[in-house]
């Protein structure tokens, strides 16, 4: 008969007893619903960040669409670890009529001024960790040639031609907006001047005559796309919102601007006396990186997904899907869609002084502890606030009191001499919940334990696909605490290895915090990549033993052998995370370009 506390506990998981042996086998993760998943029919997946603006340095904002993009082509990678299978881009945007004042503003060519801060974000990103397979610049002449072409496509389907223009343009967002999209406010001097409504910055009246591109035919072809496939922007709110957009009539889209007042820019091909718009430009980057023109793109488009500031979703969920079906292709297979950073309830603003520096972060708590903190507190649904003393309570609490603690208790030589994974006593642990007998030692809570960290890793996967990083770390980080609560229970420094009648229910509690911590380290990888090797490695898990395939928790539970019973830890790496010191926060802020 099962025991009161085990049924209820059946109960609670909706599990029963063949269900917890089936469900949460060791290869359960390995199951193929979890591969039908994969991104495109051969299994190749093209994850992109924006090209970031070079008119000033690289912010926290701009980090985090990285680590965004950085942890999902991690996490796919552990799902399939064929690196040819995936490709990661990110880049600089360096080109348009922002980039022109910028450099004249700070007394410097255009290409100089490039060339400086496209050199920081590159800096940055390799500090950081980014993973990516490419860095497109796009003042380089592959993407010249691939812009050149895709507006050469647009022109002979038709869907280019030459009109009057007039209307308002933002500079600072380098966009056209209509009327509506406009306020007036009071300036210092008392006059009222026009903004964007959407972003506060200034606006002027254009008119001149430009290239246009016929995007009000590709209303309905954008509303039947995206009521088709309700995944194709992340979060939901966001395809709701372009919805919403698609509702409003969708008017022609002037191209190009003269090259008269824009000349820092790719010219229209056959036409020197107009540039090519910023936006298309910029958006055919993630065209470039994937060698279009040439055949070969089309083995990547268009399991693409995009990973984007909530600021620019216009632009990627309206005019590039267009131009895209201008083209005669299809649009990206996912749009991620996240929201912004504040710092202290302020929004980050250089008149403010506000503006955090990443590189300094990333000084300051170590590179895996900022990636942490950026991807566990981030939500994409809506803003997230930054402040120093967060980021050291996060810390201290989730990677250096609960992990780091978690491991220097299972691997201390005081509880565990020999240092070895050690064995795993089925009698003591029986895979049938509510035996009894005299060896029998697991509790309820104990089995609730192997239920919960069982399931871990297609709960995490499922965050991964819902774009909810931050849930699958919270997941990650409430089964730690469930472990830490499981070693605290049965207290293994009060047990005696020499006692025959302890002996067998010590190995065995430290086998299953062990295999817990594996779980916990494999699954951390995308996110903390060199605290999780550093883990993985002190228990003595080799390199080709770190793949969610090979991810085959607690074996000796459901009677098969597991490989790292009897085998030798790896060898002492110090302290996992460093305990941060709480009275050493201050607000830090960007270096100047």
């Amino acid at each position: 008969m099962l025991r009161p506390s085990v049924l209820r506990l059946l109960k609670r998981t909706g599990a029963s007893r063949l269900s917890l042996l089936e469900d949460f086998g060791p290869r359960y993760y390995g199951s193929g619903s979890l591969s039908a998943r994969d991104d495109a029919s051969d299994g190749r997946a093209y994850f992109t960040t924006p090209i970031f603006y070079v008119n000033a340095a690289p912010h926290i904002g701009h980090l985090y669409s990285a680590l965004l993009a950085d942890a999902l082509c991690r996490h796919r990678r552990l799902r399939s670890p064929s690196t040819a299978a995936t490709r990661f881009s990110t880049g600089t945007d360096e080109h348009g009529l922002k980039i022109q004042q910028a450099a004249a503003t700070a007394g410097l060519a255009p290409t100089e001024l490039c060339d400086r801060v496209s050199e920081q974000f590159q800096q940055l990103f390799q500090e950081a960790g980014i993973s990516c397979t490419d860095f497109i610049r796009t003042t380089e002449a592959r993407h010249r040639m691939a812009v050149q072409q895709f507006w050469g496509v647009l022109k002979s389907r038709g869907l280019l031609y030459k009109g009057l223009y007039e209307g308002w343009y933002c500079a600072s967002d380098e966009c056209f907006l209509p009327e509506a999209k406009v306020t007036w406010q009071p300036g210092p001097s008392g006059d009222s001047f026009p903004v964007s409504l959407e972003s506060g910055h200034p606006v002027s009246w254009t008119k001149e005559e430009n290239y246009i591109f016929r995007l009000s035919q590709f209303r309905e072809p954008l509303q039947r796309w995206l009521r088709g496939n309700p995944q194709a922007i992340t979060p939901e709110p966001f395809h709701h919102v372009v919805l919403q957009w698609l509702d409003e009539e969708l008017p022609d889209l002037s191209v190009s601007r003269r090259s008269s007042h824009l000349h820092w820019g790719i010219p229209v091909p056959g036409d020197d006396s107009q540039t090519i718009y910023v936006w298309l430009d910029a958006l055919v980057n993630y065209l470039t990186v994937i060698g279009y023109p040439n055949a070969e793109f089309k083995s990547w488009w268009p399991a693409t997904s995009h990973i984007i500031g909530k600021d620019i979703l216009k632009f990627h969920a309206i005019y590039w899907p267009a131009f895209l079906l201008g083209a005669g292709m299809s649009p990206p297979q996912r749009i991620y869609v996240h929201s912004h950073w504040t710092v202290c309830g302020q929004k980050m603003s250089k008149s403010l002084g506000n503006v955090v520096d990443p590189r300094t972060c990333l000084n300051r708590y170590t590179v895996d502890g900022f990636r942490y903190f950026l991807l566990r507190q981030g939500v994409p649904n809506w803003d997230c606030d930054y402040y120093d003393e967060k980021v050291v309570k996060l810390l201290n609490s989730e990677l250096a009191d609960a992990l780091g603690g978690l491991l220097n208790r299972c691997t201390a030589k005081r509880i565990n001499p020999s240092e070895t994974y050690p064995a795993f006593c089925t009698n003591c642990f029986p895979s049938e919940p509510g035996l009894v007998g005299p060896s029998v030692r697991a509790q309820a809570e104990d089995y609730a334990l192997v239920s919960a960290v069982a399931t871990l890793p297609k709960q995490v996967a499922d965050h991964y696909d819902n774009f909810q990083i931050y849930k699958a770390l919270e997941a990650v980080s409430s089964c730690v605490r469930q472990t830490n609560g499981f070693v605290q229970r049965h207290a293994p420094w009060k047990l005696n290895w020499e006692s025959p009648v302890d002996a067998p229910w010590l190995g065995t509690v430290l086998h299953v915090a062990l295999e817990c911590l594996r779980v916990f380290g494999t699954l951390l990888q995308p996110v903390t990549p060199s605290l999780a090797d550093k883990l993985l490695s002190r228990l003595g898990v080799s390199a080709s033993e770190r793949s969610l395939g090979e991810l085959y928790f607690l074996p000796r539970f459901y009677g098969h052998p597991c490989p790292f019973e009897g085998r030798r830890l790896g060898p002492e790496t110090g302290v996992l995370f460093p305990k941060l010191d709480q009275s050493r926060t201050w607000v830090v802020k960007a270096h100047r370009t």
